[in-house]
């Protein structure tokens, strides 16, 4: 693992650690669900809190956005957070860490990444190799957006420093902001940030990531697994609800999906929310059933140490359980 990401997660376990115990749970009901970015990636969580998926399951989403994996792994083990979305890379970091009480991963909500490409210019014969010689942001060095697109770029024949420039100090939540400012030629943005800077006509979607990288395991929801084993029937019914909001995208019609949507990004025309959907439609982006398999995350293991990320490989069981997964495939296999 590169030394400045070894050390910046090994400060942030410290430091959260530290602050474990801090807070707990409102009430029985209640779960703390931190979010690592707000977008329509996300889709089907908030078709379950606005369907009312997860009220079935006698539960109260308190939803915040962590703004970044590294703070969004930091809630989870400070216990400000009950339960984690976020890129299944961090809990890699945190289980090399030697932790006691791991981030588990227990449920996987996308298999592949999520972004799109956006350009200054439109390019109807876009090709990946004519990157040559520009400047892209990418995102937090050793997240899984910028790994990706690493993993992509290579690919193509195109290696940072060399035949290409990736830009990792921009913070993520500002990256599309200093792209709108005149930074870089390219960047790389999920939706509905991707959709709502190219109305402005001086930006445009040139490709999908996730459709050039193939799938991997993207985004995945994490408790500790103190948290698991106290409140396993919570958990699950958590995860129900999330795969009742799946369900719903695939079989309701577009437009019933964008009034689920709209409670949750107001500020989004219904036009932009329906493109967006129909992207992530049209890319395969959500799992069907939220157990992850050890063959995409050993291709996640790949990408992360080609990015030099991870020098050392952690056990798929250390860090993956798909015990309550699994039981609710099989209950719903059942019916």
């Amino acid at each position: 693992m590169k030394k400045l990401t070894y050390l910046t997660i090994a400060l942030l376990v410290t430091v959260a650690t530290l602050l474990t115990g801090c807070s707990c749970s409102k009430s029985n009901s209640v779960i703390r669900l931190n979010e690592v970015t707000h977008s329509i990636f996300y889709a089907p969580l908030y078709v379950a809190i606005n369907e009312g998926f997860f009220e079935e399951e006698g539960i109260e989403i308190e939803l915040t956005n962590g703004g970044g994996s590294n703070t969004s792994m930091t809630a989870l083990i400070s216990g400000s957070a009950d339960i984690a979305l976020l890129g299944p890379e961090t809990a890699v970091y945190v289980a090399s860490q030697g932790k006691e009480d791991l981030p588990i991963i227990f449920g996987q909500l996308t298999k592949r990444d999520g972004s799109f490409l956006v350009g200054r210019t439109p390019n109807e014969n876009f090709t990946w190799s004519s990157l040559e010689g520009s400047e892209i942001i990418a995102g937090r060095r050793g997240g899984s957006p910028a790994m990706t697109l690493e993993y992509v770029l290579r690919k193509n024949g195109l290696i940072d420093g060399q035949n290409i420039t990736l830009r990792y100090d921009i913070e993520f939540n500002n990256t599309t902001s200093a792209f709108q400012g005149g930074t870089g030629d390219y960047v790389t943005a999920f939706e509905p940030a991707a959709t709502e800077i190219t109305k402005s006509g001086n930006a445009h979607i040139l490709a999908s990531v996730g459709q050039e990288a193939g799938e991997v395991p993207f985004t995945c929801f994490m408790a500790n697994r103190s948290y698991i084993d106290t409140n396993y029937d919570k958990v699950k019914g958590f995860l129900r609800a999330v795969m009742k909001g799946y369900d719903f995208i695939i079989n309701s019609n577009v437009n019933d999906v964008v009034d689920a949507l709209v409670p949750s990004f107001d500020s989004s025309t219904r036009e932009s929310l329906k493109q967006c959907v129909e992207a992530y439609v049209e890319i395969d982006a959500w799992m069907s059933t939220p157990a992850m398999s050890e063959t995409a995350y050993n291709r996640l293991l790949t990408i992360m140490t080609q990015a030099g990320e991870l020098t050392s490989n952690v056990d798929f069981d250390k860090i993956v359980d798909n015990t309550i997964a699994n039981e609710l495939i099989a209950e719903k296999t059942k019916k």
